[in-house]
Formats: structure tokens, sequence, C-alpha cells
């Protein structure tokens, strides 16, 4: 009886150790869980973000005409678009390359446009909110953000409402018909490249050293010379940076020029929407890849000034 007991004693003082090593063990397995759900969550994330446009790069240079079925490796497409012709699979049906070196100038035009403009008001707006005091600057400081956050659809629809509103009166009081064209694309564009402008030289402004501008200013250099001698050689690569990001947005925009183009003002990507209404041609992949490249090494660019010039600070 003395030994069973003591066999008990030392069963029921096992028994909170054993629970405890089970609930340890238990602990480990889900910390090990959760860092592999950690390690992988990115790369479902990134994974699902890159591969459509990893699958059209490569049926880019697919040898059939398929979007979707492998045949072999060609550049067909690539040569297809350069030499001056664009055809689907009916004859009938034909796109030239000067219709999309066209729709590539109005791209250019547009965007060179909404960039210059864009450029110079954001700037303008980010100086006069680091170094500017006035009443309704928390207002703007607000209002900068809107066109980032709220849907570019929102955006289209309320610039079309407002052209339309815009032409109705001026047609009412001068008897002129005016018309939606490069005009209205580029101020549709400089709507919402402003904001993107002036949050990269804002960011540039607020860690610029205000002191070099108050040595300038008690060396006798007034405001404007102050500014061109001193300010603006030290947010010129933030300017830079908001201007390539601003020439991307506008390039590569569909939904706002959509609503805001008119008749002979097609930008690529209405060109590229335009072929996808009656037709899947496999240059389709070759366009777009083109486009990916083009942006892709323009946000490069702007990245890149923007990180040469933290470095340097």
């Amino acid at each position: 009886m003395a030994d069973q007991a003591a066999f008990v004693s030392r069963q029921a003082a096992r028994q909170p150790f054993e629970i405890n090593q089970r609930q340890v063990q238990l602990d480990l397995w889900v910390r090990r869980i959760g860092k592999i759900g950690l390690l992988l969550n990115p790369v479902f994330a990134y994974f699902f973000l890159w591969a459509p446009i990893i699958v059209l790069i490569v049926f880019s240079f697919n040898a059939g005409r398929s979007v979707s079925t492998w045949e072999g490796f060609s550049t067909q497409w690539y040569q297809n678009i350069f030499s001056n012709t664009i055809a689907g699979g009916t004859e009938a049906a034909r796109f030239t390359t000067e219709n999309m070196l066209g729709a590539v100038r109005n791209s250019v035009i547009v965007g060179v446009g909404s960039t210059l403009l864009s450029t110079i008001i954001g700037t303008m707006v980010a100086l006069s909110l680091v170094r500017g005091r006035f009443p309704g600057k928390k207002i703007i400081d607000s209002l900068l953000y809107l066109p980032v956050v709220i849907p570019e659809i929102t955006q289209a629809i309320s610039l079309a409402i407002f052209f339309k509103v815009v032409f109705d009166f001026v047609k009412l009081q001068t008897g002129l018909n005016p018309t939606t064209g490069f005009g209205t694309i580029i101020i549709g564009h400089v709507a919402f490249s402003i904001s993107y402008v002036a949050i990269v030289v804002r960011a540039r402004l607020a860690d610029m050293n205000p002191r070099l501008e108050e040595a300038a200013r008690d060396l006798g250099a007034n405001e404007w010379r102050t500014f061109w001698r001193i300010t603006f050689p030290l947010i010129l690569p933030g300017v830079i940076a908001g201007a390539l990001l601003a020439f991307t947005l506008s390039l590569d925009d569909f939904v706002i020029t959509f609503f805001t183009s008119g008749i002979g003002t097609s930008t690529l990507p209405l060109f590229v929407y335009g072929m996808l209404k009656t037709r899947v041609p496999p240059e389709i992949n070759a366009i777009s890849t083109l486009m990916l490249v083009a942006s892709t090494v323009l946000v490069a660019i702007s990245l890149g000034l923007q990180g040469r010039n933290a470095a340097r600070r």
C-alpha cells in the first residue's frame, strides 16, 4: 500500500510538469506557424500583384496568335509594331503603327503639358504649406490629399460634369461651342497630379535646413534671389522626382482621360482599349509591355533621385 501511494503521488507530481511541457511545445508550434505565415504573406501578396504582369510579358513573346496558349518563343509582335503593321486574326481589321504612334504623340502632349503645370503649381503649393503662414492653411493641407485617396472614377465623373456646366455657361454667354479635347484632358490630369508633386516637394522642403535661407537673407539677398540661389537648387531633385511621377501617372491614366477626351485626342491607353473592344490581338501584350517598361523606368528614376538626396542629407 505504501509503494502504491508513493507511485500515485509521483504520478500526480509529474502530471503538471507534463502538461506544462505540452503547453510549451504547443506554443512553439504556434509561433513557428505564425512565422511561416508572416513569411508567406508578402510572397502571396506580391504573387497576386505581379503574376498577371509576368504572364502578360511572357505572352508578348508568344509565337502564336493565342493570348492564352503558349506556342513557342518569338518577337514577331514587336516586329509588327515597329514595321508599321499591327494585324489581328482577320485582314479586315487592321491597325497600323502610324495610328499607335499618333496615340503615343497625344499621350506625350498631354503628359508634358500636365506635368509642366502640375509641377509649377504643386511646387508653389508645397512652398506655401511649409514656409507660409496664412488663414485656411490646415484646410488646404487636408484638401491636398483628396485626389490621392478618392476613387479615380469619382474624379472623372466630377470633371465631366464640371466641363459640361462650364461649356454650357460659355455657350450661353458668348455663343461659342467649346468641346472636350487636349485642354480638358490636361486640366483633368493636372487636377490629380498637383497633389503628388506637392507631397514629394513638401517632403524635400521639410528636411531642408531653413537656416540656409536665413543666412542668405542676412547676407543681403531678397526673397526672390534667396529662392533661386538657395531654395530651388536644394529642392530641384524633389521637383524633378515629382515631375517624373506626374508624367508617369498622366501617361498611364485611362479613366479620367476617357471622360475628358474628345475627337482626335485618343491617348495610348485609349488606343489599347479601342483594340480590346473588337478583338484581343497578340500585339496588345507587346504594347502593354512597352508601356510597363517606360513607366517602370520613369518611376525608378524618380525613386533614385529621392533616395540619392536622402543619402546626401
